[in-house]
């Protein structure tokens, strides 16, 4: 049956939903079966903690080399050509998790689960921004990046009811589900008369040539730095951070993802759509970047806090991450037709990998200052150059996308 065009829009934004759903289902995941997988595979509880972030940074790592490899090819190939391979290799990866015995494979089967994951969200991100006029892209990445939110939620009720081997295996038949759903989704048609058009495609030292599109690619990255430092710093190393705040009862990282899940959600449409009504992009992103510093101060100072308390301060926090859904937005906005996909995955990969210098920075601190004031002064460095970042921005709201980068 032919699609009429309103049909076939619809299906991309459900496709790009799911998509995001499957790449935070999977990050999650991972968080929540750290500690079951890693003692299956005999680690105690000292060794848990350091090979968790071991493996946590080789995940990252693959996502920062898949977010170049994949933003360049979703600029050379297509918006679609990406979407396929990164569900394909995704799947393949998360079902090898199964069956890994030994601590250096697992480090394989979550690089290349990274790997494969890294063109998600930069690939439906900017297949929506040009497919969709220039009133309603932001409803529809606010759509997508808000459903996608769900997928931690599904992780964590799939990681209570399963056990870690099966749940790996249930994340990679989600996604080659989902690769059935990607048959019928069309090609940008702003990506295929720009193909027509002798212009440097998916170039990623482009970024390095000229100063201005350099800041501006820079500051992309920057003004999302808060967003994975409560992520990656709070969220996913729940248990530790309890055990330093000196909490009531152990946090459990499931709890932890589904609150701050719940508070995204909330967050994505809350940003999503005051973005449309106040007509800017930095305005919201502002207040909620505001918002959000202001929890996370909470947060690290909630000395002796029960353990649901904590979790309602990561509901709530949860809220103003919702801007991720702005910063994706403005970032495929920032950047011409030959480099937004090149610039929006590796932007959202290159964030994410920030938690690895997160990592660094805490870990580097922590004997000197403690593990508390250390992640608090790394916050306080996030949050600060992502108010810098901000404010050198330019305004991307209302912005005509047809156009390309010199």
């Amino acid at each position: 049956m032919r699609l009429t065009d309103t049909q076939r829009i619809s299906l991309t934004i459900l496709v790009a939903s799911l998509g995001y759903f499957v790449d935070l289902f999977d990050m999650q995941l991972f968080a929540m079966l750290r500690v079951s997988s890693l003692k299956s595979l005999g680690l105690d509880a000292d060794q848990i903690t350091i090979v968790g972030a071991h493996l946590l940074n080789w995940q990252m790592g693959g996502m920062l080399i898949g977010g170049i490899l994949w933003g360049m090819l979703g600029d050379k190939k297509g918006r679609v050509y990406v979407l396929f391979g990164t569900i394909l290799l995704y799947s393949i990866g998360n079902i090898a998790n199964a069956f890994v015995t030994t601590v250096p494979a697992y480090a394989a089967a979550r690089f290349f689960t990274g790997l494969g994951l890294a063109g998600e969200v930069g690939a439906g991100v900017t297949l929506l921004s040009e497919l969709l006029p220039t009133a309603k892209r932001g409803y529809a990445t606010t759509i997508m990046i808000a459903c996608g939110c769900f997928g931690p939620i599904a992780a964590a009720y799939m990681a209570d009811i399963l056990d870690w081997r099966t749940a790996y295996i249930g994340g990679g038949v989600l996604g080659l589900l989902l690769l059935t759903l990607r048959v019928s989704v069309r090609e940008s048609g702003m990506f295929n008369a720009t193909r027509e058009q002798s212009v440097a495609l998916g170039k990623f030292r482009m970024f390095f040539t000229n100063r201005k599109r350099f800041l501006r690619y820079i500051y992309c990255i920057a003004i999302a730095l808060p967003i994975w430092f409560l992520v990656g710093s709070i969220v996913i190393f729940a248990p530790e951070v309890g055990t330093a705040l000196g909490t009531t009862s152990p946090l459990k990282v499931s709890n932890s993802v589904v609150s701050y899940s719940i508070g995204l959600t909330l967050g994505g449409f809350i940003s999503g759509l005051l973005s449309q009504v106040v007509k800017s992009r930095k305005k919201v992103i502002g207040a909620f970047m505001l918002g959000l510093a202001v929890g996370v101060a909470v947060i690290l100072n909630a000395h002796g806090i029960s353990a649901p308390a904590f979790y309602g301060l990561i509901l709530v926090s949860g809220i103003f991450l919702g801007y991720w859904a702005l910063f994706l937005t403005t970032t495929a906005e920032q950047f011409g037709t030959n480099l937004r996909a090149t610039a929006t995955s590796t932007a959202s990969n290159f964030v994410r990998g920030s938690l690895i210098l997160n990592t660094v920075i805490i870990t580097g601190l922590k004997p000197a200052y403690g593990f508390i004031t250390s992640v608090q002064i790394d916050a306080v460095l996030c949050f600060v150059i992502a108010a810098l970042a901000l404010w050198k921005l330019p305004e991307t709201f209302g912005r005509d996308m047809d156009f390309v980068e010199r």
